[in-house]
């Protein structure tokens, strides 16, 4: 009877033992689960922070492609009416030349016109004009 008794005893023993390592396990494995969602809610914190940053960026970004696209279509404007009226200039010199009495004035078709001084001088003006709309 005594070898039954401490035979019950190590089983009880062995018993705890086992129940004491699985509690253990239990709240190991909760620690671990606790950290494993604070590492996740930690992570999509960081993910709304992208969004938001993003989100900012974007609207920068197309605040100044709006503003350029502006700016770009007022050149294209300025540009349209230089050409309108750099057309309408020289019909008129050439309407003066063929109905000029003066000979001398006939005589300027002749005479070769620096179109690269004249050129650049125009988009000198026009980009003094269209850096001041970017500006």
């Amino acid at each position: 009877m005594s070898s039954i008794s401490t035979s019950d005893e190590a089983d009880e023993q062995q018993l705890s033992l086992i129940n004491e390592r699985k509690q253990r396990r239990m709240v190991s494995n909760r620690e671990s689960a606790r950290r494993s969602r604070m590492r996740k809610q930690k992570h999509l914190d960081e993910l709304w922070s992208q969004v938001v940053w993003f989100r900012n960026e974007n609207h920068q970004l197309l605040d100044k492609l709006n503003h350029v696209s502006e700016c770009h279509d007022r050149v294209v404007h300025e540009n349209a009416q230089l050409k309108e009226e750099t057309s309408g200039l020289r019909q008129i010199l050439t309407d003066m030349q063929l109905n000029s009495p003066y000979p001398l004035l006939k005589d300027l078709e002749d005479i070769t016109c620096d179109t690269a001084y004249l050129g650049s001088e125009s988009s000198n003006q026009s980009i003094t004009s269209s850096s001041d709309l970017l500006g």
